[in-house]
């Protein structure tokens, strides 16, 4: 039996030599061919029970056959995520139009530090590196993944789209953070994952642990929260909707602000998730009573 090392040395291998043939691909190629082995592979994996039982929670008027068409596009969608992160880049600079471009110049022309916040949505790798071409290079704050070695491959991958740097999530992390922001610099989160040492949050009617370091750190430096999206509109090709800064409150009552915070901010992805549902993640275990069920 192989033993850890060498079972993500392996895994490594087979990512970075998928991730070479997506590459090699014209990018239309690289997301179709992405979408049909999502399309195919995906709901046949045990990961997608998560998923089936996420969508009847959240919509429990749907049948089975609406929450299948929907984990299939859920599918597609990541299947072609995979394969277009090859193609990152040109998809930043050809593929990608913005919408609010002006809170994108806001941000960097007020002089502050700034925060913006997004979900796994649409093709989410595209939103950090889009703001670098306008003039704010932002720092990515990510979830490393369990394996070094594809790690390295994400971080490689994404090194000129995250433009000002990546940080992993973490202790360390959040001090890093800290030196970005006291600096002036901005930072992206991905904020729609579970976190278990987070804050119990509603989402789509539940309370999900939702990590509150976007409120905590908007308070901290009373800086701009910035809600962004990334939608797929066909194919590979993307529309980035940046909306305009989100109200902070100021009770003085530092937990009451952050729940307040983190509240508005999982409304704003709901709203996101339930105008195109197949388009997000479901496959997270985002509520906590799924964590001992798997």
């Amino acid at each position: 039996m192989l033993s850890k090392t060498a079972r993500q040395r392996a895994e490594a291998l087979l990512v970075r030599f998928v991730f070479a043939l997506f590459g090699l691909l014209p990018v239309d190629a690289a997301s179709a061919v992405g979408g049909a082995v999502g399309r195919w592979i995906g709901p046949r994996l045990k990961v997608s029970n998560v998923a089936r039982r996420n969508l009847a929670q959240a919509f429990p008027d749907w049948d089975r056959a609406a929450i299948e068409a929907t984990l299939v596009r859920v599918w597609d969608n990541l299947g072609r995520v995979a394969a277009e992160f090859p193609h990152i880049d040109y998809l930043i600079a050809n593929r990608l139009e913005i919408v609010g471009i002006e809170n994108i110049h806001a941000m960097r022309d007020d002089g502050l530090p700034g925060l913006f916040f997004s979900a796994h949505f649409g093709n989410w790798e595209l939103g950090t590196g889009a703001a670098g071409l306008q003039g704010l290079p932002l720092t990515l704050v990510y979830r490393a993944a369990n394996n070094p070695w594809v790690e390295d491959i994400y971080r490689k991958g994404r090194t000129v789209s995250s433009q000002a740097g990546q940080i992993q999530k973490g202790s360390d992390g959040a001090r890093e953070i800290m030196t970005v922001l006291k600096g002036g610099g901005h930072i992206a989160m991905l904020v729609d994952q579970k976190m278990n040492d987070g804050i119990k949050v509603p989402f789509f009617g539940r309370d999900a642990m939702t990590a509150s370091a976007v409120a905590r750190f908007a308070l901290k430096f009373k800086c701009p929260v910035v809600p962004t999206k990334v939608e797929r509109l066909r194919g590979a090709h993307f529309r980035l909707i940046v909306l305009p800064p989100m109200d902070l409150p100021d009770s003085g009552d530092a937990h009451a602000d952050t729940l307040d915070i983190m509240t508005r901010i999982n409304a704003i992805i709901e709203d996101w998730v339930r105008a195109d549902p197949g388009r997000w993640l479901w496959l997270h275990k985002r509520w906590p009573d799924h964590t001992k069920s798997e």
